[in-house]
């Protein structure tokens, strides 16, 4: 039986599957991205109690907490390679075990140097986990043939705070690090391990780069001559094929961006420059991740009905009306409400990235996807630093500009999403 004729069966049989079956599966996918989000934030609210019984400085705790980003960064890359090999199935619950017990172990540091080495190991971990289960719900997405994706992503942030508050209780009750984290490695890791069997079986799709092969052998999916491409052409293909890929990272990146600005820099955007109570200073972030919430549940009906490239639109125009009308005309109930239209705006970016770069024609499962996901992360560790430094030089409601700019580049790059109707691809 030749390859073609495998494909084609393979093909198939994944579309005839129950729906049952789909329904399982994507319950299951559900509670990767649960455990996902759960399991960092639960470590987030013991960072207090873990610098102090190390006695690290400032300076030692942030380089120690930079491991994470770095060990994301470095490992990011291998998903691709890891997927194919062992199925985004496997490498997501294996990265989920991997990740968890990286966070226990950050926990239960003894020094400064075990702690660096358990984040960045728990870093790496995530990064792997991360590209494998969008790969793994983009493969349930293709069953359901509609988009699901942004619901999700809308179950990862239920998952975040699932974990905060119980990081929070955890701290509250004086339950020491080690404890709290063993307790809830051992629930999500068990919780992971039980939806395993409803996740899809077989090997990752290849219609993609099994078509970009089949052109370079110089025959179609069916067997037949396909047309010689001459130098010329095949270049102009390969540049557009990359071109369109970066505009898909500069999308999630924009999306990534905004996100870090919400998280890093809105408190003390209302505290210090306008002068907003510390119990109101925090109502940016939560304005900003509710609206993002709520976008992303809302997010697959709207892609659905009018298209990625529509709604990513819509989004940056809200994104960049919304906060730069707060930062033209500064008030602490305008700005929270700029912060809140940012967060509506880019809640279907990511996943709309990570969807578009999935499907990319010529390239093998999981590298669109891990080339994104990868260079995304570059863009949380950049911005930090950009946005101080331009508040540095001015101030930090010059920095914040970069929030409706993110607005504007996902209008001038959206076109490279998909209108409506073309969402499913013939994976």
């Amino acid at each position: 039986m030749n390859n073609s004729s495998t494909r084609a069966q393979t093909a198939a049989v994944v579309l005839s599957a129950p729906p049952g079956r789909n329904g399982k599966a994507r319950a299951a996918v559900a509670i990767l991205f649960l455990t996902n989000g759960a399991l960092f934030a639960n470590l987030l609210p013991r960072y207090p109690a873990i610098m102090a019984d190390l006695g690290l400085s400032n300076a030692q705790f942030g380089l120690a907490v930079a491991a994470f980003p770095l060990g994301a960064l470095l490992a990011g890359l291998a998903a691709g390679v890891l997927i194919r090999r062992f199925r985004s199935s496997r490498v997501a619950v294996a990265g989920t075990i991997l990740t968890s017990a990286g966070i226990l172990c950050a926990g239960m540091a003894p020094s400064w140097a075990a702690l660096a080495a358990a984040l960045f190991f728990a870093g790496a971990m995530d990064a792997v986990t991360d590209v494998a289960q969008n790969a793994h719900g983009l493969r349930v997405q293709r069953l359901y043939q509609r988009s699901i994706i942004n619901s999700l992503h809308a179950v990862w942030s239920i998952g975040a705070v699932l974990g905060g508050l119980m990081g929070a209780a955890a701290a509250g009750l004086n339950l020491a690090p080690g404890i709290h984290l063993s307790i809830s490695a051992a629930l999500f890791a068990a919780l992971t391990l039980c939806c395993y069997r409803f996740l899809l079986p077989g090997p990752e799709t290849d219609d993609g780069g099994a078509a970009a092969a089949d052109a370079a052998n110089g025959t179609t999916a069916n067997g037949t001559a396909a047309p010689a491409l001459g130098p010329a052409s095949a270049a102009r293909g390969a540049v557009a094929k990359y071109g369109v890929l970066a505009a898909l990272v500069l999308i999630a990146t924009a999306g990534a961006l905004v996100e870090d600005a919400g998280s890093s820099w809105s408190a003390i955007y209302l505290s210090d420059t306008l002068g907003a109570a510390t119990t109101i200073a925090g109502l940016g972030f939560v304005a900003l991740t509710g609206a993002q919430f709520i976008g992303r549940l809302l997010g697959d009906r709207l892609v659905d009905r009018f298209g990625q490239r529509t709604v990513a639109r819509a989004g940056g125009v809200i994104a960049a009306v919304g906060m730069g009308t707060a930062l033209a005309v500064p008030s602490i109930p305008g700005t929270i409400l700029g912060f809140a239209a940012a967060g509506l705006g880019v809640a279907t970016l990511v996943p709309a990235a990570m969807h578009a770069a999935d499907e990319l024609p010529g390239l093998r499962p999981g590298t669109g996807l891990t080339m994104v996901s990868w260079l995304m992360r570059v863009g949380f560790l950049v911005s930090p630093p950009l946005v101080g430094a331009i508040a540095d030089a001015a101030s930090l409601r010059v920095g914040l500009i970069v929030v409706p700019l993110a607005g504007i580049l996902v209008l001038a790059l959206s076109a490279v999403l998909a209108k409506r109707r073309q969402l499913v691809s013939s994976h």
